[in-house]
């Protein structure tokens, strides 16, 4: 393991598991997650510097020995340890033998699942990107981020800093334009009171100010930092602004993504293609062998709810993880072609994640390592 840089005072610049996980979940946000879904930290504790992260696909036996070689501190895994409630945990038998040799070796377990899947960026994404679809765009949304309208009252003299300062930190954002809002001028009163400070007037004095009111829309991820600049930049001792929930569809998140092909080829064509671009061995193809594919839609995991949206926003193909015999029919009956590539598919994940971790780790300033699992996860293989 890397001795890590040493800072003045000798000590080495490790990260702490909270502000890690917290940095991650800016990206993959556990409310994406479906609602019994079994994400976030399973085994072990956040509260402890991290010299090593290993991100995995799957925690499985040789995983965990994997970490506990590699000294590591923290995996980070896609499919959750503990999906199923366990009825006990053996040490010599099951997921107790791999969640004993975490615990045994200080190794913590944390888990994002479908929430990295929908995430921007997430394993969706990846899968679209490395499978080489334009103009990608989710095939089902899901959520909808709840959008919420700032109002601040600014004294004329500091509207535009505010407005800037605001702006900056995301406020505004519609589309291809950045720092959208709307001002209206008026005349503010206040009257300070004994232990006021007021930045304008005296105690016991109505005071009036010609101010601006700013309006501006901002999504909730970015409220609580939004307002904690709005109010270090204002001038005002209390400054008076309001934030409104409104009805505007915010930032769609949802499962799959739908893109194009450069050209249209043979299905037949294509499946050898995507064995490729996705580095397996093989897969199973639905549909006819010479029919034309150009609009594709993906989804890494279980894509047999997807069959429907997928005919319906004019994909050719549906290329997924898991798909069920009954719903290959399905698929038939209404046209539309299928590659079921294996849930395995999903390990595209792996190195997506170890960038975005080393670049927050980077940005940081800290000296943790991440590394991406070497073992292999995939229960099946092909016999030919």
């Amino acid at each position: 393991m890397s001795a890590g840089r040493k800072e003045a005072n000798g000590l080495v610049n490790w990260i702490s598991g909270e502000r890690l996980i917290q940095r991650f979940e800016e990206w993959a946000p556990k409310k994406l997650a479906y609602e019994k879904d079994k994400i976030g930290l399973l085994v072990g504790t956040l509260h402890k510097e991290v010299k090593r992260v290993m991100v995995t696909l799957d925690v499985l036996e040789n995983v965990a020995d994997e970490a506990a070689d590699k000294q590591v501190d923290l995996i980070i895994a896609h499919h959750p340890l503990i999906f199923r409630p366990l009825k006990n945990v053996r040490s010599d038998e099951g997921q107790g033998k791999i969640v004993t040799k975490c615990i045994k070796n200080d190794i913590a377990v944390y888990a994002a699942h479908t929430n990295l899947d929908l995430a921007d960026g997430g394993v969706n994404d990846m899968l679209a990107a490395q499978l080489g679809l334009k103009h990608a765009q989710i095939l089902q949304p899901t959520y909808h981020e709840p959008l919420y309208q700032l109002v601040v009252y600014v004294p004329q003299s500091h509207a535009e800093n505010v407005r800037h300062v605001i702006g900056d930190a995301g406020v505004g954002s519609i589309g291809n334009y950045s720092h959208c809002s709307f001002s209206s001028s008026g005349t503010g009163s206040f009257l300070p009171h004994s232990g006021a400070h007021p930045y304008l007037g005296s105690v016991g004095k109505v005071e009036q100010m010609d101010e601006q009111r700013i309006e501006a829309i901002v999504p909730e991820h970015l409220l609580r930092k939004v307002v904690a600049r709005m109010v270090k930049a204002h001038p005002y001792e209390e400054p008076a602004y309001q934030v409104i929930p409104i009805q505007n569809e915010g930032k769609a998140y949802g499962l799959g993504r739908i893109g194009k092909l450069q050209e249209a080829m043979p299905f037949e064509r294509y499946c050898r293609l995507v064995k490729e671009q996705l580095g397996i061995d093989g897969l199973r193809a639905v549909g006819a062998a010479d029919a034309m594919i150009r609009t594709v839609a993906v989804s890494g995991g279980d894509g047999n709810s997807l069959i429907p949206y997928a005919k319906y926003r004019g994909a050719d193909v549906l290329i997924s993880g898991d798909i069920y015999y009954h719903t290959a029919h399905d698929a038939l009956l209404c046209g539309l072609h299928v590659i079921d590539a294996g849930h395995y598919i999903e390990r595209v994940m792996k190195i997506g994640v170890q960038q975005y971790l080393s670049r927050v780790i980077e940005e940081e300033r800290f000296d943790t390592e991440v590394v991406i699992s070497e073992s292999v996860t995939n229960p099946f293989r092909f016999i030919v």
